[in-house]
């Protein structure tokens, strides 16, 4: 029969947040421990899933379904709503390399993809800061995974799942080996397999789940282009894409749709504009199809008394394959610099000469005149992404005691290998010249209703795909060694130092294709590598039995800079059940290539007021007009190596209360402020430097042209140091046992997380509140800063029986993107939305999981996700779920059962 090899006693553990051993686990710093049956109750498929309810996570968290973003494929953990590069995961106290595509393509982080949910013992999430003890990245806390090291046997597990409507399968399967027992046999060989695959949901799927996955929200009251994700548009007088097409009236320069409403098969009534509205996000992935593979091996060898040495092998294959919108010809598109182009830019977009066009004598332009076109190439069908990630990791170590000191050092090894594909992408050279060139041969590209007319030629020549293949490397040698000191009143002091160098190397070239602007995606490109040597220090000295006062400090040499950190932390337990903590830390997070490195370039699209053409808000005479005052553009993010290290100082205070036997309280105060923080240069700042790119049309004043004063076609950003945030909240754990007799047992536990303030500010005077709004909408998803986050379980055990109850809550938010702003959506009527009705509500999704023992070696088990049904609530705002939000998924998935089983031979 399989079981866990027996360890003996533990005297002293070793805690995250710190490196010196202790008797107690409980230290100054608050730290949430989670157990593999914590995750195996709640019904969690993923290390991921089970991260991200945890009341402490908020915007910026990646989640699996987030097909849009720059990391698509990826998930993530984002404590206090800082990002997921403001938190630090460790695999085993370690560092693992960061996933090989930045998000939003400047912020580097660890994707939770990569973790064997079945080889894992227990994590411990330090809400904290760590900087001291693990360097940069370690602002809102640290998450330190910490998987299986000694075994004996062999677990079997399945698990099968699908939704109420009878789609979104999946199924998962693992298997645990071991052998040997450290203690009694010198050694010990533990292996786990996992694979596991979820099938492809699509907005369409959930067309009759009230308002989920729909742009067109006029039937709960909202305007048809309230929508944030542009759902549905109207093609009339609308410069957005539209599969009927729309050119621009020389005469007024106003769009005009083409006709064809009547012709396409899935549009919403007509726009009674003359246009029609229609619903390109019906193709989109709610859920993408993902085929997952995670190895891990570990093997410890005992070489005396006191030493061993081990090993540990990790692997991780993920594929991950989006539905999204078919191609558009809206938009301009950026390259990396060149010496016949030192900008940086190739333009297929926008602006005199490289616009794309109808020629003047195209069947379908009326005008007779070259004319400015916006289309939705329903023609041409969904793009595609897969997002194929590989991870491996190595581990070669030695640890043991000597001469009074408990020593660790290893080497670790880290890779990720990230492989993009894009296919049914538009070819922009193509249709530009199939557009609006009558020399090509592929001229005229009918539109439309009229797509059919076009031979099979023009789309093989039209049609392409896009690839990348980018890595990330990370590599460390490291050494850590603890001991007792002296003895103080209260015990012995303590004593931890050690010390790391670690290499780091990005390399993520762009999409094929988007160097030359030649396919409709975004150039998104960094290299880079970094070289860090650190040294640490820390004490606890208990001064007193009932004082324990603690210390770190950590030094970090960067290329081109260096960071000292220092942490102060004090517990005082005037009674065995009772005890007061708090904490000082200060941080650091270092620029990532993507942000520091010089070739670094990152485009998107953006809208803004042309300072040039628009000054103070009132269009410029000689040419000017209201259209640059919301001017769209190309924005490119540019590295910069001259950036410093964000840097962050924190504070926690709290209480340990055990009043009774089977009761725990604690409460944590937290406050932190995160300053010097890495963004690009605002959009209309960057518009009005010398190196934004511009049309010819200039300003003509008094019969004289003046250069560089034409319509803003792109702007260079560089990432500078300039704002700071400042949040602070309170965290309450409560947890119950109750002994029921011949009924078993029961417990109950809630953590309650509450958001005071989440204030950005970018200047002194300009400052931002973010808490119970739905912004702050610059990072990943636009998910939202809810005041609230409830977690409650409930569990009952008797006999072979146990089932768990999970509910999940998150509190109301205001529909705007900071605390003071209009309300971000309009109602039918166009009007805009009164503050007091501008409010997306609250959200609770209760799981239900069971399980039962037929044997000591068999059991059954099964689990009900959002076992209520309940219906996530309307959210028109973010772009992370299609008129939900995305922290509300599982309202929008509906009700979902899975079932299983596991064995131990």
């Amino acid at each position: 029969m399989a079981q866990d090899a027996p360890t003996g006693p533990i005297q002293r553990v070793e805690v995250t947040g710190s490196s010196i051993k202790r008797a107690s686990a409980e230290t100054a710093s608050p730290v949430q421990v989670i157990t593999a049956q914590d995750m195996a109750k709640s019904g969690k498929g993923t290390v991921a899933e089970y991260l991200q309810t945890l009341t402490a996570d908020g915007a910026g968290s990646l989640p699996t379904g987030f097909g849009n973003g720059f990391a698509a494929g990826s998930t993530a953990i984002s404590l206090r709503g800082l990002g997921a590069t403001s938190t630090l995961v460790l695999l085993n106290g370690r560092r693992m390399a960061p996933f090989a595509r930045a998000d939003d393509g400047q912020k580097s982080f660890t994707d939770l993809s990569t973790i064997p949910m079945e080889a894992v013992e227990r994590i411990e999430v330090l809400k904290d800061g760590a900087s001291s003890t693990y360097g940069a990245d370690a602002i809102a806390g640290v998450v330190n995974i910490i998987l299986r090291k000694d075994f004996t046997g062999l677990i079997a597990k399945g698990t099968i799942g699908q939704s109420k409507y009878k789609d979104g399968e999946m199924a998962k399967g693992s298997l645990t080996w071991g052998k040997g027992n450290l203690e009694a046999d010198g050694y010990n060989v533990l292996v786990n397999a996992e694979y596991y695959t979820n099938n492809e949901l699509k907005n369409k799927d959930r067309a009759n789940r009230g308002w989920i996955g729909h742009g067109d929200l006029r039937p709960y009251g909202y305007a048809m282009d309230t929508q944030f994700a542009s759902g549905y548009l109207a093609g009339s007088n609308n410069t957005g894409a539209s599969p009927t097409g729309s050119i621009r009236n020389p005469a007024n320069n106003t769009y005009v749709s083409l006709p064809g409403c009547a012709a396409l098969s899935k549009t919403a009534n007509s726009d009674p504009q003359g246009g029609c509205l229609w619903h390109h996000d019906q193709f989109r992935s709610m859920q993408p199809q993902v085929d997952g593979l995670n190895l891990y091996t570990r093997v410890s060898k005992k070489l005396g008394e006191d030493l061993q040495v081990y090993g540990e092998v990790g692997y991780s294959k993920r594929d991950t394959s989006f539905t999204l919108i078919p191609g558009e010809i809206t938009r301009t598109y950026a390259g990396p610099p060149t010496a016949a182009n030192p900008t940086g830019v190739t333009n297929w977009g926008s602006g005199a000469g490289t616009t794309m066009q109808l020629a003047a004598n195209h069947p379908q332009n009326p005008y007779g005149v070259p004319v400015r076109v916006r289309y939705s190439a329903f023609d041409v069908g969904p793009s595609e992404r897969s997002v194929n990630n590989e991870f491996n990791r190595f581990v070669v170590g030695l640890k043991g005691a000597a001469m009074g000191w408990d020593f660790d050092t290893s080497y670790v090894h880290s890779e990720s290998k990230l492989d993009l594909l894009y296919s049914n992408m538009l070819n922009l050279r193509v249709v530009k010249d199939a557009l609006g060139n009558p020399a090509s041969q592929y001229f005229p590209y009918y539109i439309g209703e009229q797509a059919g007319k076009n031979p099979a030629s023009l789309y093989a020549a039209m049609v392409r795909t896009a690839t990348s293949h980018s890595t990330t490397q990370l590599d460390i040698v490291d050494f850590k060694a603890s001991r007792e000191l002296f003895q103080l009143p209260g015990g012995a002091m303590g004593l931890a130092v050690g010390g790391e160098h670690r290499r780091e190397k990005l390399d993520n070239p762009s999409l094929s294709g988007t160097e030359d602007g030649s396919i409709n995606s975004s150039y998104v490109a960094a290299k880079g590598e970094e070289k860090i040597s650190a040294v640490f220090l820390e004490v606890a000295a208990p001064v007193l039995k009932s004082v324990e006062l603690s210390a770190a400090l950590r030094y970090d040499k960067y290329t081109n800079f260096s960071s000292t950190t220092p942490k102060l932390g004090a517990k005082w337990t005037p009674l065995k059940t009772f005890a007061l903590r708090g904490t000082y830390s200060e941080g650091f997070r270092a620029p990532g290539a993507a942000e520091a490195s010089a070739s670094s370039r990152s485009t998107g699209t953006a809208t803004t007021r042309d300072p040039v053409r628009c000054p103070g808000g009132t269009p410029a005479a000689g040419g000017g007009s209201a259209t640059d005052c919301s001017v769209s553009l190309a924005a490119v993010k540019v590295g910069n190596p001259n950036l410093k290290p964000e840097t962050s100082k924190g504070m926690t205070l709290g209480m340990v209360w055990d009043p009774l036997n089977d009761t725990s309280l604690s409460v944590d105060l937290w406050k932190i402020k995160r300053s010097d923080e890495i963004n690009p240069l605002p959009y209309n700042e960057a518009a009005a430097l010398p190196t934004a790119v511009r049309a010819d049309n200039n300003l003509v004043v008094g019969g004289v042209a003046i250069p560089n004063t034409g319509t803003i076609l792109i702007s260079n950003a560089p990432y500078r140091n300039s704002s700071f945030t400042e949040i602070k909240g309170v965290d309450l754990d409560i947890k119950q046992k109750f002994r029921l007799g011949d009924f078993g047992r029961a417990n109950l536990g809630l953590t309650w997380t509450y958001i005071d303030s989440w204030i950005r500010a970018e200047s002194a005077t300009v400052k931002y509140q973010y808490a119970g709004t739905h912004g702050n909408c610059d990072t990943s998803n636009c998910a939202g800063t809810p005041k609230q986050k409830i977690s409650f379980v409930a569990g009952w055990d008797w006999q072979d029986l146990n089932l768990t109850l999970t509910t999940n809550y998150r509190s109301k938010m205001k529909n705007v993107q900071f605390e003071g702003e209009l309300c971000a959506s309009k109602f039918a009527n166009g009007t805009p939305a009164p503050n007091a009705e501008c409010t997306l509500g609250s959200f609770t999704a209760t799981d239900l999981s069971v399980r039962y023992n037929l044997s000591k070696n068999f059991q059954l088990f099964g689990s009900i996700n959002n076992l209520f049904d309940k219906v996530a609530p309307l959210d028109p705002l973010t772009y992370g779920g299609m008129s939900y939000n995305p922290m509300d998924a599982s309202g929008a998935i509906g009700r979902y059962f899975k079932a299983g089983a596991r064995y131990q031979f």
